[in-house]
């Protein structure tokens, strides 16, 4: 299976824009989103091009594949906009066998990681940087941000299988 991770959109026009082209080219089965889709929180300066009805437009093309659950920042009126479900704290996927366990990770996090198997898959945004690493036996992947990273560059990852892939939007056009 083939997968897109995201976190941490944040409203952003620009960069949900070029997170579709990844979507575009990748042509995963799921898209999977990590929180934080509309609102920039008011801790996070106005991302590129902040405007969340184009956002909310252009994740609606994909609501048939995208998994999604809540961030910090999600509200309950942004459920009523969007066209798929984002409220809840956390999924679990069984991808090529592996469970594969989805949070925004600002409850649940590699530091403080939930009740899962070995060999397990724990995927977070919240803290805008990437990681790839193992805790516990769990592998914890962490896309950074699509619109307001804290590590340099805006990203996503791609995962087909059984391999995990940074892709900076930065340089969607050029893959």
């Amino acid at each position: 299976m083939k997968l897109v991770i995201a976190s941490d959109i944040h409203g952003s026009a620009y960069y949900c824009r070029k997170l579709m082209e990844v979507v575009a080219q990748e042509k995963p089965e799921k898209l999977l989103l990590l929180g934080d889709l509309l609102y920039h929180g008011p801790r996070n300066d106005l991302p590129r091009e902040y405007a969340p009805k184009e956002v909310i437009t252009m994740l609606s093309e994909h609501r048939d594949r995208i998994v999604a659950v809540r961030g910090n920042c999600e509200a309950e009126v942004d459920q009523m906009v969007l066209l798929f479900s984002c409220m809840e704290d956390f999924a679990r996927l069984t991808v090529d066998g592996t469970i594969f366990h989805l949070t925004h990770g600002h409850h649940d996090s590699p530091d403080a990681l939930p009740d899962l198997p070995v060999g397990s898959v724990f995927l977070s945004g919240h803290t805008h940087i990437k990681m790839d690493e193992m805790r516990r036996g769990i592998r914890c992947v962490n896309p950074g941000s699509v619109s307001i990273p804290k590590d340099g560059s805006h990203s996503c990852v791609v995962y087909e299988n059984g391999n995990f892939r940074i892709v900076l939007l930065e340089d969607a056009n050029g893959m």
